[in-house]
Parts: structure tokens; sequence; C-alpha cells
């Protein structure tokens, strides 16, 4: 809203001077000027809020106190207004604690003796007026609270996310929805286009796939938007096909990109922009995803059967026109149903999420600073006083019914997609709203999943029967599906590099897994594999790198930022690095004592952590062979086989298959699995040492993969659990 308010403020400013109207725009201006609202920034007005308390004005406190309340607050319904309430009690609480933190008695009895006629009356501010009096109040367990950051930094947080669901969700006039409409409509018509050309598409090859299933042979040739994608880019995704195929033609692809994108220089992952026209409740509405509902299947019940209209024969592809016609009508009322009921959803959604009680907040403070997370009692852990984040929210995706094997967030930090061992695909959406996008069931089971980088709508699904698909989440659909090898069955791994121009798969022969987690002992499913790369564009085989010094099973990969580096963690616990310019393994060592269960690039790419069998969490310097930089002892329940206890016996154990750490956006906290959810630990490279900062919780499973979206202002961490549990835990990183 920020941002249509700056952009509308320019217009009118542009239309009065088109018009002639200088007087008007004098007054105009100085009102933008002396504006209370800033503009429907909450930061300005947060920080206008702590200047006021920082120079102990409390007149001037008040009356922009009164002011909000007389503009915003008031509008809203009466179930809000104990809300308003609690700010506006914490407000002046906070600015008692500042006076006298800073020897400002006076300025604390001024305040009692300007608010004694409102606060007398106040149960909550009786224990308050002896507060001038106390020598050391920050001892007194009444308002010992208080006087700490954690419960100024939780107002502040509470009262700016109070305001900015506020703005969010209040009616606007109509021309501060010129920005927003125009993109829907620009949206709609490119998906109109795009529908159009696969309804055309469609009509075109019915002849040929049908004859093709009948004679039973399988065809891997992509689509017409997915095999014409750049490999530099996705501009061509986003063009009408007139434009692309004169774009192939104006456009050379020069080998100046190319070798950029192969630079040896190191640098730091970065976010993704955020290109946001619309609210975010406008957003998730637009990226609504289109469900069959039972309206459309009853439709579809009563079209009359093929070869027939109305008693007369038809062609069958006329007949599969008037069909798809139908159901793309079908489509448009129940899409306009959603959309609606999406809006209307959203908005409640988030002004009900957005109550947020200071008092209770406190009395969790007080829970939490007598039961402070303590160190784990293994060598090399330690627990930490002080918490680096503040927990905003954590929300729960329940869609699976079994254990999950992977949980990925794509590059944008808009969409997850999680995999179970049933071979349930979930993609969904957590922001704003939590929404199913696509889903699929796998009649082989899935043992590797990961976001093709270019263009966050392909997904790649390895099997344990050879295979790796390529799936369309926004069409819901499967573009391509190749064989590997008969002699290695299972796809363990698969890695996209960052340009989106190959990916790395990683294929084992069958597993040992029942043998070894039986016997107990370490290095037992150290079976042979391949390590290969393929063209994404084309999905061709481009090679196969040598595993010295056998051909052994690749249980996890990882790209560098620049895609010139690939490592990757074996069965027989050796971390092989690969120069993927020269397609060749640079460098290897023994880094584990059993295999490998997860490796990734450092945050500077200067070294690589792993995690093996050995239940240890090893640091290593890439620039010398084998050299150990840290080494730390995991619990048991971070590292697995992951073990699920049941009734009368019941025992369910999961080998590790996903990714059982991530790093913050700056490589200093790590997120690692536990029984009871996720756990975050400080990297202390100075002291060698990890520090337990917070236990995330939530769960009633032992937790088997984890991710950490760094992509969005506030940091989400998932963790995914063997009852079929997505946590997304919402972060929010204090300043030291």
């Amino acid at each position: 809203m920020t941002a249509a308010v700056e952009q509308t403020d320019e217009l009118v400013r542009e239309y009065l001077i088109f018009r002639g109207f200088i007087n008007t725009l004098k007054h105009f201006d100085a009102d933008v000027k002396a504006d209370k609202e800033k503009g429907f920034r909450v930061d300005k007005i947060v920080d206008q809020l702590q200047q006021f308390i920082q120079n102990y004005d409390l007149g001037s406190l008040r009356d922009y106190w009164g002011y909000l309340d007389r503009r915003l607050f008031s509008r809203l319904e009466d179930v809000y207004r104990p809300t308003v309430n609690k700010l506006k009690t914490s407000l002046f609480r906070h600015y008692l604690v500042c006076t006298v933190q800073a020897g400002r008695l006076d300025k604390a009895q001024e305040f009692f003796q300007k608010q004694a006629a409102e606060l007398q009356n106040m149960a909550e501010w009786k224990d308050w007026f002896m507060l001038p009096f106390l020598p050391s109040p920050e001892t007194n367990p009444i308002f010992a609270t208080y006087f700490s950051r954690q419960w100024a930094d939780t107002f502040l947080v509470s009262l700016h996310n109070f305001l900015s669901v506020l703005f969010q969700c209040m009616p606007v006039p109509a021309l501060l929805n010129f920005d927003s409409e125009c993109q829907r409509i620009s949206l709609l018509q490119e998906e109109n286009e795009l529908f159009r050309q696969k309804l055309f598409a469609v009509q075109a090859e019915m002849p040929r796939l049908r004859k093709e299933n009948e004679e039973g042979c399988t065809h891997h040739k992509l689509p017409a938007y997915v095999s014409n994608m750049d490999r530099l880019g996705d501009s061509e995704l986003d063009m009408l096909p007139s434009q692309r195929n004169s774009s192939q033609f104006s456009q050379p692809r020069g080998s100046s990109f190319l070798s950029s994108l192969l630079s040896q220089s190191k640098k730091g992952p970065t976010r993704s922009p955020q290109s946001s026209g619309a609210s975010p409740t406008q957003s998730g509405a637009l990226l609504l995803a289109k469900k069959e509902l039972p309206n459309s299947q009853s439709t579809k019940a009563k079209e009359p059967s093929p070869g027939t209209k109305d008693g007369k024969g038809v062609a069958p592809s006329e007949q599969s026109a008037v069909q798809r016609q139908r159901r793309l009508q079908d489509h448009g009322k129940e899409r306009k149903e959603l959309l609606s009921k999406s809006m209307s959803q959203s908005s409640e959604k988030k002004a009900e999420n957005v109550v947020l009680e200071v008092e209770v907040v406190s009395e969790l403070h007080k829970d939490q600073t007598q039961t402070k997370p303590s160190g784990c009692s293994v060598d090399g852990l330690r627990g930490k006083p002080e918490q680096p984040f503040i927990v905003l929210s954590q929300e729960e995706y329940g869609e699976h019914h079994s254990a999950i094997v992977h949980c990925r967030v794509d590059c944008s930090g808009r969409r997850v997609a999680s995999l179970d061992v049933d071979g349930v695909i979930k993609v969904w959406s957590f922001n704003p709203l939590m929404q199913t996008k696509a889903s699929s069931i796998s009649k082989s089971p899935l043992l590797s999943l990961e976001w093709a980088t270019k263009r966050d709508r392909l997904l790649l699904l390895g099997s344990g029967v050879g295979t790796v698909r390529l799936y369309d989440t926004e069409a819901k659909k499967s573009l391509c599906e190749i064989s590997i090898d008969e002699s290695v069955p299972r796809i363990l791994s698969l890695a996209c590099s960052p340009s989106g121009v190959s990916f790395v798969c990683s294929a084992a022969a069958p597993s040992l897994d029942a043998t070894a987690l039986s016997t107990g002992e370490k290095g037992q499913n150290q079976v042979p594999g391949k390590l290969l790369l393929w063209d994404t564009k084309t999905m061709k085989q481009q090679l196969q790198f040598s595993l010295e010094p056998e051909p052994i099973a690749i249980n996890c990969t990882a790209f560098n930022h620049n895609g010139n580096l690939l490592v990757t963690g074996a069965a027989d616990g050796v971390i092989r690095l690969f120069d993927m310019q020269q397609h060749q393994c640079a460098m290897s060592w023994k880094a584990h004592d059993g295999e490998v269960y997860s490796v990734e690039f450092s945050y500077d790419e200067n070294a690589v952590y792993s995690i093996g069998e050995d239940g240890k969490f090893i640091q290593w310097n890439i620039h010398k062979s084998g050299q150990k930089v840290s080494e730390y002892f995991l619990p048991s329940d971070a590292t697995g086989p992951f073990v699920l206890s049941g009734y009368s016996g019941y025992k369910q154990v999961q080998a590790p298959r996903g990714r059982l750490f991530a790093f913050d956006s700056e490589g200093s906290y790590m997120l690692t699995c536990s029984s009871t959810g996720g756990v975050i630990y400080k990297l202390n490279n100075e002291e060698k040492t990890l520090e337990s900062c917070l236990a995330l919780g939530g769960h009633r499973a032992p937790v088997v993969t984890v991710d950490w979206c760094t992509a969005m202002d506030c940091g989400t961490c998932l963790t995914a659990s063997m009852d079929g549990k997505i946590k997304l835990t919402t972060l929010l990183a204090q300043k030291s």
C-alpha cells in the first residue's frame, strides 16, 4: 500500500501541474509534508512514537496517539478495541520505563500528575503509581519484565504488525487500486493467451498422442514453451508466441554472458528481489491455484459420449474441442468464486491473527527466562543465555499423511515443494495464505526432489525405479520422464545448477538399508553408484563423472553460488569436490566413519560443512584437501536414522534423505533436526563451539529434514517430521 500511495501522490502532483493548479499544488505539498500518517509507512509511524519517548515529550505522544485513534482505530470493529487499549497501555509503560532508566524521575512524576485522573480507576495501573519512588524497580518482580529488552522489542514488533495489517485490510479509494487492477488485468490477459495456445496445441496433438498410446510407445519430447526456453534466462516464457519466434532471431546467445556465469569470483548468495505492486492479500488471490470442484465433475458426467452430438455423428477432434471449451468455461466460473472467497478469507484471517496480547507475551517471556534453552550434553555444544531470534509465528501444513522425505523452498521464497514416503508431492505457498497450489501422486516410490533453478515452476523428481521426472507445478502435469540405468535404479540426489542449464543426478544400486540398520554397523550401505550430468533443456545425458577409487553411491550433492564447484557426500564416507568447468574431481578426502548424509557450502564458500553417520558435524577447508577446521558431535536425533515408536511395539525407522541442516542468510546460524522440532545453533568459529540458541519445537514426531528460507525480510524455518506435519516458523533477528 505504501508504494501505491507514493505513486498516486506523484500522479496527482503531475496532474495538478498539467492543469496549472499551482495554488492547489502548494497546499497539497504542504499537507503531504505535514502528513501524520507518514504515507501509511508503519516504520515511520513507530519511529515518530519512539522519538517522542526519547525526547520525553509526553504531550506530543498523547496527541499523536489520539490522532491515530481518531483517524484509524475508531473505524475498527468493537472486537479490536481491547487490543488497541492494551497497545496504548504498553506504550505509556514503555515511556515510564525509559524515563526511569534515564534517571528522569521528574518526567515520571509529571506523567502521573497529568494522567492520574484517567489512570487512577484502572486496575492495571494500580501498582505503577509507586514506580518513581522505588530505588531499583528493575529488580522488583512486578516491574522486572518491563525493564528487559525482550519486552520492549516484543511490544514494538506487535505494534508494527498491528499497524501493518490494519493498513492492508482497510478500504482504500479506487484511485489507489488503479495499479493493482492494471497488473491483475495484465496477468489475466497473459493467462488467457497461455490457455488459448495450450488449447490449440492439445487439439493439434490429439491424433498423434492417441496413436502413440495405442502403440504403447513412450515419447519424451518437451512442450514448446519449455523446449524453446532460453538457457540464459526466462525471457521467452514471458513472451507471446509471435514475440518468442522473433526474439530467437534478433537476440543471439553471446559467449560473454556464459563466461560471466562461470566466473571464479567468490560471492555470497543474494536475496531474490520481490516485486510487489499489489497488497499481499491481492497477490495471494492472483496466485490462487485453479482446483477442480464437484460441479465440474458433474458437468463432465453430463457431456455426450464421443462421436455423438444431438444424435448425430461428429468427429472425435471436434467433440474433444467442445468438451474442452465447456471445461474452460466452468474453470472460469470456479476461479472467480475461489478468488472472491480467498480475498474475504485472507482479510478476516489476517485481522484475527494480529490481535496481539502484549500482556500474554510478557507472561511468556517470564516463562522463557525461567526455562532458558540448555546446551547439549555432548562434546562441543554449550547453552547460550540470550536468544538471537524472536519467534513471530508458527504455522502447520498438514496435507501429508505419511512421513516426509524432502521439503524444499524455491529460490524466490514463495513456494514449497514437499514429498512423503507414499509418493505424494505437494506444492504450496505460505505467504500471505497457506494454500496448496499443486498435488500429484507417483505410482513408483520417489526418493529425491529438487527445484529447477530457472523459472521456479519446474520440479525434478527422482524415483526408486531408475527414472527422473520433470514436473510442471503450474500446468500440474509431468513434462518428461527419462530412464537412467536399470543397474542403478535408486535416484538418491538431484542438484540443479544455479544457471538452470544442467542438473546432476546421483543413481545407486538396490539398497542394503535393512541390513545396515539391523546390524547396527556403520558404512554397510556401500553399494555401487553413478554420478551423471544432464542437460535441463534437452533432458539428455552430457557425461558421467569418474568416482575414484571405485563407483560408489552418492547420497548428497550441492552447488556453489555460480555452479563452478560441486560437492558430494558418498556412502563410503568420502567427500568429493568437482570442478564443473573441467568436469573432473578436483579433490577428495575421507570425512566420516560411515556414510555422509548431508553437505553444504559455507556462506563465504571457503569451507564445506558435512553431517555423517558417525554423528559428527564437521567444517572442512576446501583450499587444503582434508583439513578439518572444526568438529562437533550432534545428538543422535539430529543425524538419524530416525525412529518413531508407537503402540504395541510398533517401530518405524527412516534413513536420512533430505537436508539435515540449513544456514541463515549470513551463515552465522544453523538449523538442525531433533525429536521435537528444529534447533538453531550459532557457529562460533573463533572458539570452535556450537552454541544452542533456540529450540523451535512444535512436533510430536522426529524431524527428518529442514530448510531455512531467507528470501523474505523475515526468515522462515521449515521443519518436517515423520508424522507428515510441516512447521513454518517465522523468525525476526534481534539486533546485537
